[in-house]
């Protein structure tokens, strides 16, 4: 844990894929299985909705395992992790501002962790000098509370300990 945290800089989620979406995509792993089994005959007729099913269902999962998380005066997201002193400024986007973001001006040594299925992100600018990262753009179903909770942290980090080496035993 980072100098000055506190439990209540904490904040986490994860970016599942929502339900529609399974839906969606499974019906459509049936119907590819339905066309890739015509004129089987037997057992042959199964495999393709034993296979295509099951491999649909675990690229799904794979989509929702990112988690954004801000705990112990870091900012994780997925195997990512970003020390909060080096954040300088945190902004909150909408999706037309998260579209500009990730547009053609969008600077090509950006960090970007999106999912189509969340419609707003996170922009953190940094402030080190030694990576040549210039901000992070990070989905988030709650943005406020991610940015919020990023600011609370790099504040308590960055700020000395109230009477720290004043009190001798």
């Amino acid at each position: 844990m980072g100098r000055g945290y506190r439990p209540t800089d904490r904040y986490a989620e994860r970016l599942i894929v929502p339900w529609w979406l399974w839906l969606a995509a499974l019906a459509l792993a049936a119907m590819l299985s339905a066309e890739v089994y015509l004129g089987a005959p037997g057992l042959a007729t199964w495999v393709p909705y034993l296979i295509l099913l099951p491999l649909t269902a675990l690229a799904l999962l794979a989509a929702s395992r990112i988690r954004v998380a801000v705990e112990g005066g870091e900012l994780r997201v997925d195997d990512a992790r970003l020390p909060v002193r080096f954040v300088s400024e945190v902004g909150v986007l909408d999706a037309a501002a998260r579209r500009e973001a990730l547009g053609p001006n969008a600077d090509q040594l950006a960090f970007v962790v999106q999912r189509p299925w969340v419609s707003r992100a996170v922009l953190v600018v940094l402030n080190d000098p030694e990576d040549p990262t210039p901000y992070w753009v990070i989905s988030a179903r709650r943005p406020e509370r991610v940015a919020k909770a990023l600011l609370a942290a790099r504040d308590a980090v960055l700020s000395p300990e109230a009477g720290a080496g004043s009190a001798t035993a």
